[in-house]
């Protein structure tokens, strides 16, 4: 049986100290990573090459995470989204996420290991993917 490509994810924050961390632990277990610091850089991304699943901060300056999803849902109704958020969420924004179709959300304050629990629930449930054989390898 060949082997499967790793998960291609796209991570999209103006905080570099957030989403370093995150961008070198997942690609220590396997992902193919990317990173973008707003939402106009996670446009030309994800049209260059379309992840498996974008993690992206709700908040952002300029083109933000709401705003960004709503162009992305345009053209791509199924790509997972996980939304960001801090640990004291915009409850308007959260309902406008739901109904854009957002895939889930993502507190900054969680560990590594929810981000995997997060990441792996959100792959193998979204229409379209497959969980790897091995579950929580790429």
């Amino acid at each position: 049986m060949p082997q499967q490509p790793p998960k291609y994810i796209l991570l999209v924050d103006d905080e570099k100290d957030f989403i370093e961390p995150i961008s070198f632990w997942l690609r220590s277990k396997g992902y193919d990573v990317a990173m973008a610091s707003d939402g106009r850089q996670a446009l030309d991304a994800i049209s260059a090459r379309r992840p498996d699943i974008v993690f992206m901060d709700i908040n952002m300056p300029g083109q933000g995470g709401l705003e960004t999803l709503e162009i992305i849902r345009q053209t791509d109704q199924e790509l997972p989204v996980i939304l960001l958020t801090s640990a004291y969420g915009d409850e308007g924004k959260i309902v406008a996420a739901r109904a854009l179709g957002v895939s889930g959300f993502f507190a900054k304050n969680y560990t590594f290991e929810q981000l995997m629990q997060v990441l792996q629930v959100t792959l193998n449930t979204h229409r379209g993917l497959r969980p790897s054989p091995e579950g929580e390898k790429p």
